[in-house]
């Protein structure tokens, strides 16, 4: 656990979203959490013990999720998807790619996110919210892809690779695979 005065190193909450913890001299008896580039950050008092501060990281990352559910989270409602993967079709495969529906869904805990070329319809793990932004878009514009390739051959890869942070993207969202598969949520 970080310490004031030490570099930060992240945990992962149980659904893979980097949790960094910071402590701070001056906070008293007030815990906060936020979202800085993808990552939870909670802000709680030095003197916290190693229990106190997983009680209130469990606590805040609650709070983090309610308030996401409710819709408050920026960027995050599935008109405001919708939007998105229409602006990603746009911009990176020529506008082609034109789903019916495109939503956050709680049900798909093996992958990232599906596509039915059938309906036209795109479903993202709602475990994607909080990630970065280019991580998010990087799954929209692979079932985008699905939407006009199936499986994954060349012709699939070279209309997805259009996106420029896909190995990035591939590599950020095999981390957080691998960090879950090992439960890694603590240190």
């Amino acid at each position: 656990m970080s310490r004031a005065g030490q570099a930060e190193q992240p945990r992962f909450a149980p659904d893979g979203t980097p949790v960094v913890v910071r402590r701070s001299a001056r906070r008293k008896r007030t815990v906060s959490a936020f979202w800085e580039g993808g990552t939870v950050v909670v802000a709680i008092p030095a003197r916290f013990t190693h229990a106190q501060e997983d009680e209130w990281v469990q606590k805040m990352l609650l709070r983090l999720q309610s308030r996401e559910a409710s819709g408050k989270a920026a960027g995050r409602n599935d008109d405001e998807l919708a939007e998105r993967a229409r602006l990603l079709s746009q911009r990176y495969l020529g506008g082609q790619a034109r789903p019916s529906s495109v939503r956050w869904v709680s049900n798909q805990n093996s992958r990232w996110g599906s596509a039915t070329p059938a309906d036209r319809s795109i479903r993202l793990s709602d475990k994607l919210q909080g990630m970065p932004d280019w991580v998010v878009d990087y799954v929209l514009v692979h079932e985008l892809t699905h939407l006009l390739v199936a499986g994954h051959g060349p012709d699939f890869w070279k209309l997805c690779s259009a996106y420029p942070d896909l190995e990035k993207a591939k590599a950020f969202l095999s981390g957080v695979a691998y960090a879950q598969s090992r439960g890694l949520s603590e240190d």
